[in-house]
Order: structure tokens, then C-alpha cells, then sequence
């Protein structure tokens, strides 16, 4: 048997995603390059309303293919951070260059879950937060995680942390 590289380490092997531990790895190194570079990065949190009945890996792997049809250019960047929630990096973007990412994101999602409805006669709606950040040596890249994750459980904190230039919720349907 040929071991295959492809997934090993660094995958998720549920969904063909990066995993958490080689994204944070990742997300790291670009937050201090972009503080050397002084440019702006996203993090996106994605979180997929997925019912016991309907979280089969397939339904999982299907769902990642959608967002990553969303992310077009080759330093974006996906990752499952746990059972039900995903990543996204966004390297040396601005707060337009997101919205058109997340407009993507959101028009595959939306198409995913008009063809799951059809074929299981329900939806999957879905939840995108996201934090545009400057880093600075006086922020940790923990915070921007923290106020992220923070945004997706409680979407009424909207307001935009002042270490971050804008944060903001969405949800799909």
C-alpha cells in the first residue's frame, strides 16, 4: 500500500480542509508578517447549522468544497476548528476585498443549502463572523480569535472591538 502524503498531518481527514493546529500554526506566521508589512488580514468564522441527522462526513466534505468554490485566490486559506465550526484566513485584504469574499461564501452557501432542502427536505443555515484586524505589536493574533469566536456565540456584541478596524456578522439561510 502507497501511504498518501496528501492528506497526513496537516488535513483534516473528514473533510480535506487544513486542521486547527496547522491553520493557527499558519495564521500566526501571517499575522507577523503582516505587522512587519503593515497590511490588514481577515479571520472568518464559519458555523454551519448541521442537525445529528444531517452531519455525516459527506455532508461536511460537500459544504467545505462550497466555501472553498468562495475563496478564489491560492493564499486564502480553510480549516475546521471543531465539530461544527470553520476558518477562514484572508491575507493582505481590505475591508471591500472581504465583503466580496464573504458575498461569495454566502452565494455558495445559500446554493448548498437550496440543494440539500431538495434532496433532504430541510436546510442548512449558516453563520459567518468576521474581524478585519491591523496587527500591532500591542495585540496578540489570540485576541482577534477570541473576539471572533466571541461574535459567533453572541451576535448581539456586534459592536467592533476597538483592537479591531471592523467586525461584523451574517447569517445565511
Amino acid at each position: 500500500m502507497i501511504y498518501s502524503f496528501n492528506n497526513s498531518g496537516f488535513r483534516d481527514p473528514e473533510t480535506g480542509v487544513y486542521n486547527q493546529a496547522y491553520f493557527m500554526e499558519v495564521f500566526h506566521r501571517e499575522w507577523f508578517r503582516h505587522l512587519r508589512d503593515k497590511q490588514t488580514l481577515v479571520l472568518l468564522y464559519i458555523h454551519p447549522q448541521l442537525y445529528e441527522h444531517s452531519a455525516n462526513p459527506r455532508v461536511r466534505e460537500t459544504y467545505t468544497q462550497s466555501i472553498q468554490q468562495g475563496l478564489l485566490r491560492n493564499t486564502d486559506m480553510l480549516a475546521r476548528l471543531n465539530s461544527n465550526t470553520f476558518a477562514v484566513g484572508l491575507f493582505n485584504t481590505d475591508d471591500t476585498g472581504t465583503k466580496v469574499v464573504v458575498e461569495r461564501i454566502k452565494e455558495q452557501l445559500s446554493n448548498f443549502s437550496n440543494n440539500y432542502m431538495q434532496q433532504h427536505g430541510i436546510g442548512v443555515d449558516s453563520k459567518i463572523a468576521a474581524c478585519i484586524c491591523q496587527p500591532k505589536k500591542s495585540i496578540k493574533p489570540e485576541t482577534l480569535f477570541m473576539t471572533v469566536d466571541n461574535l459567533l456565540l453572541h451576535p448581539e456584541n456586534v459592536q467592533a472591538a476597538e483592537q479591531h478596524q471592523d467586525c461584523w456578522i451574517a447569517t445565511i439561510h
